[in-house]
């Protein structure tokens, strides 16, 4: 049994089964993995008078998990390395908030959607993550280094609908009030425009949970130089999917546009983007371009990203210019996987 990918419900279904036991056993033990670095059973004052129960747990226990092997910080942000299994490697970013933590997850070891502004996607896919290795990131975070984590955000290595099984049972591992208990309102799902996962996704009615797009440019030819998955789905199949997404009340979807200099940043380019949000519950977050290793792109000037922000601003557009963090020791935005050797 691996703890990291089993909800309460699925552990106690697992403790009826094997041990004909129940929830005071499976509480007991889900309670102590989620808020104690030594889990033992033998230790478990629920076991004391069950060793031989609590050694087969034990022994049924996965207890392998992906290893924090590098560290780095600047202005707050840590980067994690995590080190799989199998020997392959993802990153994991750290934010800390005034009161909270945000948790930037890895889905994928690379990713295949080659989006040629994102240092990941050079990578090409390694492989999926499974769910625990997913929750592992989490879990990790709050256990072992002691943050206080309420975000989760699925926008680190990997396309989430690329690896869409897994990212929800990560999810609903995530959520379980006995467990992390990180409701869907405080996870982010980020999507390079997936429009199959989209509607997958649309089908749950989870209206709780939030959705992001890296959007990037509003029109196709742009749009499909820096992102081939706008071949498969353009713009406006896009926006039909994101127009019949369900969402709470009050909520809105997360549009992403990084704005890179001479390729996106101009004024004309920013009233595309408006007309294109036009009817869209949509916030925009504005990002300045964070260059990958040999990349054929530059940062936007100061200026021209002035430009383009107060451009939407005029046209009424609710938009954020959202401040780069972590750059100095590439973690953020598009540049994870630079320091992972395959």
């Amino acid at each position: 049994m691996n703890l990291l990918e089993l909800t309460y419900a699925q552990l106690l279904a697992q403790f009826q089964r094997r041990y004909a036991r129940g929830a005071f056993h499976a509480a007991a033990l889900y309670r102590a993995f989620y808020t104690q670095t030594d889990c033992d059973p033998a230790r478990l004052q629920a076991f004391a008078a069950s060793p031989e129960l609590a050694q087969r747990v034990r022994d049924d226990l996965e207890t392998q998990r992906p290893r924090i092997v590098d560290r780095r910080s600047q202005e707050d942000v840590t980067k994690l390395l995590f080190r799989l299994a199998d020997g392959l490697a993802v990153e994991t970013v750290v934010v800390p908030m005034t009161h909270h933590t945000t948790v930037c997850v890895s889905c994928q070891v690379g990713c295949a959607m080659g989006c040629r502004l994102c240092e990941t996607g050079r990578m090409g896919l390694r492989r999926s993550l499974t769910a625990s290795e997913i929750v592992a990131q989490v879990h990790a975070v709050k256990l072992d280094l002691g943050f206080p984590v309420r975000n989760v955000v699925f926008m680190g290595m990997g396309e989430p609908l690329d690896n869409f099984d897994a990212v929800i049972q990560a999810i609903r591992v995530l959520e379980d009030q006995r467990g992390l208990s990180i409701a869907k309102r405080r996870i982010t799902v980020s999507t390079c425009g997936r429009v199959d996962g989209i509607r997958r996704l649309a089908a749950l009615d989870w209206p709780q949970l939030k959705l992001a797009v890296s959007l990037n440019a509003a029109d196709d030819e742009t749009r499909a130089f820096l992102m081939p998955i706008n071949r498969r789905f353009d713009l406006a199949t896009l926006k039909q999917a994101l127009q019949d997404y369900p969402l709470a009340r009050g909520n809105v979807l997360l549009m992403e546009y990084v704005v890179i200099g001479g390729v996106n940043d101009r004024v004309a380019d920013a009233q595309r983007l408006a007309t294109y949000l036009a009817g869209l519950p949509a916030r925009l977050n504005l990002i300045a371009y964070n260059p990958r290793r040999e990349s054929p792109f530059a940062a936007p000037s100061p200026e021209s990203l002035q430009r383009f922000h107060q451009a939407l601003v005029e046209r009424k557009i609710f938009v954020r210019l959202r401040r780069s963090k972590g750059a100095g020791i590439r973690a953020a935005c598009g540049q994870l996987g630079a320091a992972i050797n395959l």
